[in-house]
């Protein structure tokens, strides 16, 4: 076995542990262990997308699959715990200016966060993503009412219920999926699947479609995307950016179990999503670039964007087929480090502007505008999808994936004029924040070199991508072909059934 795939897992958890340990608030010494082991975490996940070309198992107790618990590590798994490091390194660099000291445990929180975040990209049995998710959310809890305030604690009140009858249902679904099944192990479930017989096409299908309103919850899916607004938009801004990989686990999960289990070799379980997925992102589309152009706060017009690079996401996996779900692949990893970014330049301008915040009224010059107008200019340029940079390269690949697709007009359409809605919201925005001002308002202190160096991480992550671009895409399409042609997976997981063996 491969020990450095449950590393991800290790580190983050003993960590955590460690700092609950050193009792106080965020001290030096907790700060430096959180960061140091955030960073050793890049390191980590880097050397595991480097062996990640042959399927890793890890095999918790060495007990076989599917009767144990297991740790799987594909080219996919391995680029999410990737871009949750490197997007935790530059989250910690930009708290760790001061905004950590709002909450008790917040490094603390962090670090569990992180510990579920990777395990649920790692888990190759579906009731440890279960497992998973609830940790992570239970940490997000925390780090949602991170500094109190009346509408932070109403915003984490509803992020609270939400999730809780979404962890219900899921735990339906499980048990249905267990009930007829008899497993929950990925790899088996899949052979199970493209076993089963008449009888039980039904219940397996309802638990299917059942699954999928949990992912889409979690994915922030119209109409099930209510939540996010109201929770980034009010949360801690370096938590609202730590949150941009949230819907990102929604969407991963989608990718993984519906290529998987009901993938196109799943006999009657096949094409579950087929009538659903694609119409909805493109809904999830529009509907979350009109919360962008009804925005009054930076912080709130960046959570909607979050909703439409949701939504494009999904398009992505939608149209299905090697080429676009690689597109999909490279443009997580773009909007995850953009919206990230737009959270962090809204929180450096909001505390630039006192007591007016983000608010996209007129309120006093800003110091250091031309360094901060250049910083906006670029970050929303990513966002929007406008050349050279990354967030062009995604839309475009997206875009060419969907040629010889029956939905070509409707995905063209949707992504181009949503994209100049974007485009004409942020300039609005930044015309507001730089050009109007209020000779009543008074600005606060000017933002200093250290504070921008996680917004300067992000920033160098998204150029990297425009660097890399063509590396970056054949890594997203070996990810995309390991997932339609599953079969190495299961004879990783399964070594000892041949392929299509039912138990």
């Amino acid at each position: 076995m491969n020990h450095l795939v449950i590393a991800p897992l290790l580190l983050p958890l003993l960590t955590g542990i460690a700092l609950i340990l050193l009792r106080g608030s965020a001290n030096p010494l907790r700060r430096t262990l959180s960061i140091a082991s955030t960073l050793a975490l890049i390191a980590v996940a880097v050397g595991l997308a480097l062996e990640s070309g042959s399927v890793q198992v890890y095999r918790l107790g060495d007990w076989p699959a599917p009767f144990g618990i297991v740790l799987v590590a594909d080219r996919l798994a391995a680029l999410m715990v990737v871009v949750t490091a490197v997007l935790a390194a530059a989250v910690l660099l930009h708290a760790s200016r001061g905004s950590d000291r709002d909450g008790r445990y917040f490094h603390v929180l962090f670090q569990l966060q992180l510990f579920g975040l990777n395990g649920a990209f790692l888990t190759g049995d579906l009731f440890n993503l279960f497992v998973f998710f609830e940790v992570l959310l239970i940490a997000s809890y925390g780090l949602l009412l991170h500094g109190g305030g009346a509408r932070r604690t109403r915003a984490g009140l509803h992020y609270v219920v939400i999730n809780l009858v979404g962890s219900t249902l899921f735990l339906f679904a499980v048990g249905t999926l267990y009930g007829v099944l008899g497993t929950l192990n990925m790899a088996d479930l899949a052979r199970q699947a493209a076993a089963l017989a008449p009888a039980d096409v039904g219940a397996v299908r309802a638990a299917g479609l059942l699954l999928f309103a949990v992912f889409a919850l979690k994915a922030a899916l119209a109409p099930l995307h209510l939540w996010l607004p109201g929770a980034y938009g009010h949360t801690s801004l370096p938590v609202a950016a730590m949150f941009a990989i949230m819907t990102k686990v929604g969407a991963y999960a989608i990718l993984r179990v519906y290529s998987l289990v009901f993938g196109s070799d799943s006999g009657p379980a096949a094409g579950l999503l087929d009538p659903w997925l694609l119409p909805l992102a493109l809904l999830t589309v529009v509907v979350g670039t009109i919360g962008v152009l009804a925005s009054r706060r930076l912080a709130e017009q960046a959570a909607y964007l979050v909703v439409v690079s949701a939504g494009t996401l999904l398009t992505a996996f939608g149209i299905g087929g090697g080429a676009a779900i690689a597109a999909g692949i490279y443009y997580l990893a773009h909007t995850t480090f953009a919206a990230a970014a737009l959270f962090l330049l809204a929180d450096i301008i909001g505390r630039a502007r006192g007591g007016m915040r983000d608010n996209l009224v007129a309120g006093a010059t800003l110091p250091r505008a031309q360094l901060l107008g250049g910083l906006f200019l670029l970050v929303c340029v990513t966002v929007a999808g406008v050349p050279p940079l990354s967030g062009f390269i995604g839309k475009f690949l997206i875009l060419q994936a969907s040629v010889d697709t029956p939905w070509l007009v409707w995905v063209l359409g949707v992504l181009l004029v949503t994209s100049l809605f974007t485009i004409m919201a942020l300039a609005r925005s930044g015309s507001t924040l730089f050009f109007a001002t209020d000779d009543r308002a008074v600005s606060a202190a000017a933002p200093r070199g250290t504070d921008l160096a996680g917004l300067a991480a992000l920033i160098a992550a998204g150029i990297a991508l425009v660097v890399f671009a063509d590396p970056v895409y054949e890594f997203g399409s070996t990810a995309a072909a390991q997932l339609l042609q599953p079969d190495a997976y299961l004879a990783a997981v399964l070594p000892d059934e041949p392929p299509g063996a039912a138990r």
